[in-house]
């Protein structure tokens, strides 16, 4: 079965090295079985039972304890300590825990609501202008402590730059005005659009909120303390502050920040081959071109294969467009690499 699974993610594209470490198996333990006729898991698990195990005795004298009147209302972290008291020790906190979760004996019974573990809110994107992303970043000038504030929005599904503006401070009202000319130099209804950004202060401010509720925008917003809800933004700034034409000294002045950024943008957008959108630029994805292109490079390779079939072990590579993009997908989503005749 793992063998299996091994081979179909090789044939979709992925490399047997990183394939076997995500099952937790090295490259030559799965060579061993392929070799034998049967080719399946020759692991068989430990033979004998570590020598500090709980005895059986053991294991129902702390649930005899913990569940007694005495004790069946403390957790396993007051109960160590009341029997340290009385001259015992059955085990450690993470030992009482252990068997009280095997048995389904832990539950939550405070009076107040038990507390929800909640996953980022997600979006899906199949097409340009329909989720946007936005931060803020530093950049420094030649005063010490102080910082000119770079506003970058971002579409999601393209990755493509479509809004940025450089200001001496952090303000709900820059951001406002940013994006409402954002929308309409790209020529965006904002009622169709969700604009997702973190919890920072610009973000939350009062011109802002009223000019989104104004427009009609679908704000979503990242947790609390969680800055990877936003993973498209950080990943931009990312890419901005350590790319080689990052000036290693403070910019002089606001002009010189905003002339390097230009730059920057007019090279992310038109030039930067990006690897999360099948290395197609920003700029081609949002306009559409990026299907032709792919389609084109597609034919490349299948030309290859039959040039010389021999060189050639399974598919050719994944040039299949992405259609559709997620902003915090769920943990227990897996996306499948698609197979490639």
């Amino acid at each position: 079965m793992i063998s299996a699974l091994i081979e179909e993610a090789v044939a979709s594209g992925a490399r047997r090295g990183p394939a076997c470490r995500v099952v937790g198996l090295s490259v030559r333990t799965v060579e061993r079985w392929r070799a034998d006729p049967a080719g399946e898991d020759a692991r068989h698990g430990p033979h004998h039972q570590p020598a500090n195990a709980l005895t059986p005795v053991e294991r129902r004298t702390i649930l005899s304890t913990v569940t007694s009147a005495v004790y069946r209302d403390r957790s396993p972290h007051q109960i160590v300590p009341l029997l340290a008291d009385t001259g015992r020790d059955l085990g450690s906190e993470s030992t009482i825990y252990r068997i009280l979760r095997a048995e389904a004996l832990l539950q939550y019974r405070g009076r107040a609501k038990a507390p929800e573990r909640r996953g980022p809110r997600t979006h899906t994107a199949t097409g340009p202008n329909q989720l946007w992303t936005w931060d803020i970043t530093y950049l420094k000038t030649p005063v010490r402590g102080v910082f000119d504030y770079l506003y970058l929005l971002l579409d999601v599904w393209s990755r493509k730059i479509v809004g940025w503006a450089v200001h001496e401070v952090e303000s709900a009202e820059h951001a406002a005005a940013l994006f409402r000319a954002t929308c309409a130099a790209q020529q965006v209804d904002p009622r169709r659009l969700v604009l997702h950004a973190d919890n920072g202060g610009p973000m939350q401010g009062a011109t802002m909120v009223a000019t989104l509720e104004r427009l009609g925008v679908l704000a979503s917003y990242s947790r609390p303390s969680v800055s990877n809800d936003n993973a498209y933004s950080e990943s931009l700034f990312r890419t901005l502050k350590y790319c080689p034409a990052y000036p290693r000294q403070p910019f002089p002045d606001r002009l010189a920040a905003r002339a390097w950024v230009e730059a920057f943008v007019r090279w992310y957008n038109t030039q930067h081959l990006h690897s999360a959108i099948r290395f197609i630029t920003p700029d081609d994805r949002h306009a559409g071109r990026d299907t032709a292109l792919l389609l084109a490079r597609r034919a490349v390779y299948l030309r290859a294969r039959h040039r010389t079939p021999a060189r050639w072990s399974g598919a050719v590579r994944n040039w299949k467009p992405i259609n559709a993009v997620r902003l915090n997908p769920d943990h227990e989503e897996v996306a499948a690499p698609a197979r490639v005749a």
